[in-house]
């Protein structure tokens, strides 16, 4: 076979832009500095015609078909049994889906789908695991530690997609693991695995057995130190759904969050505890978050943010203290830094509370990572319970948008929120007012709406 003639292309990585010299900055994104040098092939691969070519049959042979002669239908799912992992999912697998499982290294994403594998094997389900970083041995140890595994089950160390293409092909399985795709190559590109190419070109293969054969798989990805997955964002978009494994290493929590689904919730998270037999289950995520929460100490308060269609409670904790320095500290674990930032000029602005001299610390116990506005007001009244020494009630919950204006607006799945903080034992929620009149026919909780932040601080 002749060999195509290779040439020097630039790729940015964070779309996928293809340039034939170097950019500053990105046409397509806008991104500065993201463009990598690459050797490809100028001639087409035999036999390649494009991602859609092994799934035309899908379309009618390619063919335009009118939207009412499409036969409708719900989509064709099966459980994990594993229930936080279903819930990120929308329900369970859906059969040809292709799914990307980013994290960053030893955070346990080969663990956890070494895990989903043991259920579907169980189940009567042929999966077939492709490891392109460990031996076939190296897997045996892990999966020793999981327990006793079914002959459904069937192991495959490969990097080379034509040879895995083949294996899925001859054995076709339910369910494809391919830990992880920065190891997949194909020899008609020319560059390194790992690579912008590579990369793209491989998903777009996988994405052909998925669609063509009805085969469910997961594509296990590299993070990069800004914690997205390596690799051009055009393999974002061509997956189905993505899934970040999040939580620090050295603490036993894991969150797995759901960033883009076409089958079900986006922003769902499942929560999972790291033991030695593997992850477990957390099925009471606010009770986990709220374990070892401090009694009677100031700047501590309980919020209710909506991850997904899951109400969680979380404590975030202020520290507001007088700088020994000219230029006053500001740091956020867990909420964007900005946001701190503008809650505390409309605290000193709005109530005229004197902290534009202090240090604040701002934290959200537990590691999670929340961005939902609902969280605001919670955060004002951890900086003003922190900076006046007086703590809020440990049977308060606190949810609310907090505008420049030191209004308090309105946040959805209120009465869904309110529900979780009675289940759990608290006794007060102080929520905004536009937001009470629904959640009155919910008894046996005191709801206490505010319009604006003077009347939530002053309540406390």
């Amino acid at each position: 076979m002749a060999k195509g003639k290779q040439a020097t292309v630039f790729f940015c990585q964070e779309c996928g832009y293809e340039s034939s010299k170097w950019l500053g900055q990105c046409p397509g994104c806008k991104q500065w500095n993201t463009f990598v040098e690459e050797k490809v092939r100028t001639s087409p691969a035999p036999g390649m015609r494009g991602a859609g070519a092994s799934f035309s049959h899908v379309s009618g042979k390619n063919k335009p078909v009118k939207l009412r002669e499409i036969a409708s239908g719900s989509e064709e799912r099966f459980s994990t049994r594993m229930e936080e992992m279903d819930r990120v999912l929308g329900g369970g697998v859906v059969k040809g889906s292709l799914v990307l499982v980013g994290g960053d290294p030893g955070i346990g994403k080969s663990t956890l789908l070494l895990q989903v594998c043991r259920h579907l094997a169980e189940d009567k389900k042929e999966v077939l695991y492709i490891s392109g970083e460990e031996s076939l041995q190296q897997i045996r140890l892990r999966a020793e530690r999981l327990g006793s595994f079914s002959d459904s089950l069937s192991l495959l160390c490969e990097t080379n997609v034509d040879e895995v293409e083949e294996a899925v092909r001859k054995y076709t399985p339910a369910v494809v693991i391919i830990d992880s795709i920065q190891t997949m190559y194909q020899e008609q590109v020319g560059s390194a695995p790992g690579s912008v190419s590579q990369v793209r070109e491989v998903t777009g293969r996988f994405l052909q057995l998925a669609k063509g054969l009805e085969i469910s798989i997961f594509l296990v990805g590299h993070v990069t130190k800004e914690g997205t997955v390596a690799g051009p964002r055009v393999l974002e978009h061509m997956v189905d759904t993505v899934l970040y494994f999040e939580g620090d290493r050295y603490a036993s929590y894991r969150i797995l969050r759901s960033v883009k689904n076409r089958f079900g919730s986006t922003n769902e998270i499942g929560v999972f505890e790291m033991r030695q037999e593997g992850l477990a289950e957390v099925k009471n995520p606010s009770e986990f978050m709220l374990s070892g929460r401090p009694e009677g100490a100031n700047g501590s308060v309980v919020v209710c943010s909506s991850q997904g269609t899951r109400p969680i409670m979380l404590e975030v904790q202020a520290l507001v203290c007088r700088t020994n320095f000219g230029f006053p500290k500001r740091q956020a674990t867990g909420i964007d830094f900005n946001r701190i930032n503008l809650l505390m000029a409309v605290l000193e602005k709005r109530i005229q509370m004197q902290i534009g001299d202090c240090d604040a610390y701002v934290n959200v116990a537990g590691g999670i990572k929340v961005q939902e506005p609902a969280i605001d007001l919670g955060i004002v009244m951890a900086i003003a319970s922190s900076f006046k020494n007086r703590a809020v009630p440990e049977d308060v919950v606190v949810f609310g948008e907090v505008g420049l204006s030191g209004e308090v607006r309105a946040v959805n799945m209120a009465q869904v929120r309110v529900q979780e903080a009675k289940k759990l034992g608290f006794s007060t929620v102080i929520l905004p007012e536009s937001n009470r009149a629904a959640c009155q026919e919910i008894s046996g909780i005191r709801l206490v709406g505010v319009r604006n932040v003077q009347e939530a601080i002053e309540f406390i």
